[in-house]
């Protein structure tokens, strides 16, 4: 499981970084889907075109994290980590 879940980690990363990002911010935004990767789309695992795909598919699903990377993503890369340390 442990294997499967640093691949998940890593899957993410690659999923939701569209550009060079710093080490915190990849840090927040896979500590920020992991879970989700693993509940939603662990037979994909660690295929990252088809976990991106699952997770935009389960969208709707995502935990608030997650959803936060996602949408940072969207409106152009803005800081993932900067959201989620707002939350706590």
């Amino acid at each position: 499981m442990r294997k499967h879940a640093r691949a998940a980690g890593l899957a993410v990363l690659a999923a939701v970084t569209t550009t060079a990002v710093s080490a915190q911010e990849s840090s927040a935004q896979r500590a920020a889907c992991t879970p989700d990767v693993i509940r939603l789309c662990f037979g994909d695992i660690p295929d990252v075109p088809r976990i991106k795909a699952c997770l935009r598919r389960e969208r709707q699903n995502l935990s608030t994290a997650c959803q936060e990377v996602f949408n940072a993503v969207d409106r152009g890369g803005a800081s993932a980590s900067a959201t989620t340390r707002r939350r706590g």
